[in-house]
């Protein structure tokens, strides 16, 4: 039995026997972007953590911009979900009417708490850069340049040592919370238990891995592209040591989300067969075709010739955004799999549902493009405030 279902623009596709609960798609492409946004937020505080905590010299080059980008998304992470709420107003009752047992309202603590870390790293990384236009600005970018300086001109010797330790010890309280802040997301998917395709234990592991792997990527590919665009040269040993690092959680991320499904194949539950026609069906395309074939086998074999074998130096800037892009769309179709793929499944666990995105309203493919351009717009106008690269700064505070 098939039947077709229209709401709106999008379109459902009904096979076998589903429920009438189950025709529509209530978790549509905002909540795809909202664990996607947070995970290339996650990501790439890690890689600024990796020089600021872990030492790793040859990331300096791209320390301090992986926080302003990490910000940059930070300050878009709860748009989506402000967009899927029919009264996004609602959301501050979560801190006005606290409720520890409310796993969203966790979220919303964690968010704030990781902004306000993010934002106090990031201030005392450019506090010597902001005393040095605070000395030379009049009027309000003045007095905008001494707040942000914390009121705060000393620039000693003493004084940069001091803020030095206070940035190593947010960067290293902040990768703990930086994996809460994702982690987190993926606990919210799997603690539903009566969805089969979310309630395993891997799932928290799966969506903080791969927001490492998206991070980095993003990370890799703007860095790339903006020197290009902008004439200056990339630090070639900035860019490898990032790839080797890249491959090695995007191994640990593919390997992980393969195990997921031969888990639940090897265990064949009363689920199974629900789940099995899913990945055969409705998913076939976007997960075995696009998401594990194209966008993770290939991009796994290019970066392991980038790490493992001696290739030159303008191959690697041309490969490296390349398949840095690929691994976005692929955590970005893990995302979609997971959040629309768990809802294509009938309670009644012999029906699919097959879902096609509407392209205007609050929720769709329009709305979803706007979301992602503006954490590239934010970057933008914070690269006018803190510069991105090191060299643009009067004052080094390393």
């Amino acid at each position: 039995m098939s039947a077709v279902v229209h709401h709106g623009d999008a379109v459902s596709a009904l096979t076998n026997y589903v429920f009438p609960n189950d025709l529509h798609i209530h978790w549509s492409l905002m909540i795809v972007l909202y664990p996607y946004i947070t995970g290339i937020v996650a990501g790439a505080f890690i890689v600024s953590s990796l020089y600021h905590v872990f030492g790793i010299k040859e990331l300096k080059p791209i320390s301090r911009y992986s926080l302003v980008f990490a910000l940059a998304f930070l300050c878009c992470a709860t748009w989506p979900l402000l967009l899927h709420l029919g009264h996004p107003e609602r959301s501050f009752n979560m801190f006005l009417t606290p409720n520890p047992t409310s796993a969203m309202a966790g979220f919303g603590y964690i968010y704030s708490a990781y902004f306000i870390l993010l934002l106090h790293e990031i201030l005392f990384i450019y506090r010597p850069t902001m005393v040095g236009l605070w000395m030379q600005s009049k009027g309000i970018m003045r007095a905008i340049y001494a707040f942000l300086a914390f009121f705060n001109d000393n620039v000693s010797k003493e004084s940069l040592a001091l803020d030095h330790k206070i940035i190593n010890f947010l960067a290293g309280i902040g990768i703990p919370m930086a994996c809460v802040l994702h982690g987190y997301v993926g606990f919210i998917f799997g603690g539903i238990k009566a969805n089969p395709l979310w309630a395993t234990p891997l799932m928290p592991v799966i969506f903080l891995l791969s927001a490492c792997v998206s991070g980095i990527s993003g990370i890799i590919f703007s860095y790339v592209l903006i020197m290009k665009m902008t004439g200056r040269k990339v630090d070639i040993k900035c860019v490898r040591t990032s790839i080797k690092f890249l491959w090695g959680f995007f191994i640990l991320d593919f390997v992980f989300e393969m195990l997921e499904v031969f888990s639940h194949a090897y265990m064949s539950t009363h689920h199974w067969h629900v789940l099995e026609s899913l990945l055969w069906g409705p998913l076939y395309t976007t997960y075995w075709v696009l998401q594990v074939k194209i966008f993770s086998v290939i991009p796994f074999f290019l970066l392991m010739w980038l790490c493992l074998f001696k290739v030159k130096d303008r191959i690697v800037l041309f490969i490296a955004p390349i398949v840095s892009f690929m691994i976005l769309i692929q955590v970005l179709l893990m995302r979609w799999n997971v959040v629309i793929g768990g809802q294509l499944m009938s309670n009644s666990t012999r029906g699919q549902v097959f879902f096609t995105p509407e392209w205007m309203g609050r929720e769709g493919i329009l709305a979803a493009i706007i979301v992602m351009s503006a954490p590239i717009i934010i970057l933008f106008i914070l690269s006018k405030i803190f510069p991105l690269w090191m060299e643009e700064e009067a004052t080094d505070a390393s």
